[in-house]
Parts: structure tokens; sequence; C-alpha cells
């Protein structure tokens, strides 16, 4: 993955949970224009309106903050105590009126990043365990994070789109979301080549054969990234040889 590669130095930490307050801004900033009837309209997930996303991103803010407490702690404290709770929470919640739902998230945002800040080094190697997925040192819970806030913030479908994702973030999702489909064998075999940039990244479904992909794809880079999350249907991306992009295991 990407971010695996960025170690839990001092500076690393604390850029990351700079750009984590900064995307939570730019979330909130986006929720507290929304009406109660403009909460209840679809979001861009099947099935959630954009109250059950950012109700979700409220949970996910709270979970999170859990595995900081259990890397500073050393005590395991779940994400969450069951898959049943999470559901049912974001239920409870995205029932509530517009003004409760913003609050809950900018609540949630500000323990999460307060937690975050007060992580000593040693914390941030510690190993913790969210709901779903390997173990992975604490530091990695605040990638998480800014994961989830950035892509569900397009997700909301409240004008913040694909295009509008930092570009440090694309550069960063295109390794992360290309390598976690190195050896599946259900994903494509693909060149993809960010137009913005000229940065290239490899789809392998079968790392061991040396062969090289036949289809190259080619677009902006945060177009590549929204067609591998499932965001975008890539028509605006060009392929070669031409015809209907392949589809991509969900995320």
């Amino acid at each position: 993955m990407a971010f695996v590669s960025q170690a839990a130095g001092e500076h690393s930490v604390d850029l990351t949970i700079g750009r984590i307050d900064e995307s939570g801004q730019r979330l909130l900033a986006s929720a507290s224009a929304l009406s109660d009837e403009q909460l209840r309209e679809p979001s861009l997930l099947p099935g959630w309106s954009r109250a059950h996303v950012l109700s979700h991103l409220t949970g996910n803010a709270d979970g999170l903050r859990n595995l900081l407490i259990w890397a500073q702690t050393g005590v395991e404290t779940p994400q969450y105590p069951s898959q049943e709770a999470r559901d049912k929470q974001i239920e409870e919640r995205a029932s509530q009126p517009a003004e409760q739902i913003v609050a809950e998230l900018s609540r949630s945002t500000k323990e999460f990043t307060a937690q975050a800040r007060e992580l000593s080094g040693e914390a941030w190697t510690a190993e913790v365990r969210a709901i779903r997925g390997p173990a992975h040192p604490g530091w990695y819970t605040l990638h998480r994070r800014l994961s989830e806030v950035e892509i569900h913030h397009v997700d909301l479908a409240a004008g913040y789109a694909s295009a509008d994702w930092p570009t440090w973030f694309v550069e960063a999702m295109l390794y992360d979301a290309t390598g976690r489909l190195r050896g599946n064998a259900e994903a494509p075999s693909a060149v993809l080549t960010d137009s913005d940039t000229g940065r290239q990244f490899m789809l392998q479904p079968d790392p061991g054969s040396g062969e090289m992909p036949d289809l190259a794809i080619t677009g902006p880079g945060h177009l590549l990234l929204a067609w591998l999350l499932g965001r975008n249907d890539g028509e605006e991306l060009s392929s070669d040889p031409d015809g209907p992009l392949p589809s991509v295991p969900p995320y």
C-alpha cells in the first residue's frame, strides 16, 4: 500500500494530522450547507442518503479514535462493538435533524484530531486492528481516516468532486488502489498513465507472469482514481486499444 512507505516519524505524523484537519473542515463546510431536506436525498452510495454518509463518517471518527486509544494505552479498544452495532448507529444518527448530524460530525472530527495529537512516538508503532482487515501500526489509522473523509466527501454529492481531491491525495491513493489490486485475479491487466503528472501505475492480476499488460488507460489522475474506487464509470478516460473499460473489483 502506498501509505505504508511513510514512517511514523514526527514530521510525517504531524503532516498527516494537519491534512486530516483540513479535509475535515472542507467536509464540515459542505455538510453545514445542506438542509434537512437535502440530507434525506440520495448520496452516490446505493441505499444511503447524504445523512447516512455523514453519520457513517461520525461513527468512523469515533471508531478510529478507539484504535488510537488502543495504541496509546495498550488496552484493546475495539473500533466498534460489532458490525450490527455500527450499522444500527448509522441508521439512528441518520434520522436526526441536520443540525444534530452536523454537530455530531464536528464533535467526532475534533475528538479524533485531539486524540491523534496526544499520541507518543512508541504509540504510533503499536499494533491495532480494525473491525475488518489485517492488524496495522497505530500511525496507519491516520491514513484510514484521511481516505474515508476524502472519498466519502465525494459520495456526499454536495458539490465536492474527484477534481477537488488534493494532488497529494490522488497520487498516494493511486499507488494504494493499484497496490491493493495487485495479484487479484478479478482485476484487469493495464498500465494507467496520469496525464497530469506523467506517472504510471500498473494493474497486475498475475505479477509473476512477467507479461506487460496489453491495455493502456490514460487520463487525469483524479479520474483514474475515481474509476478504480468505483466512483466514476471511466467514460472520460482514453484506452488503447479503444473500447469499453474493464470492470474493477470493489475497493
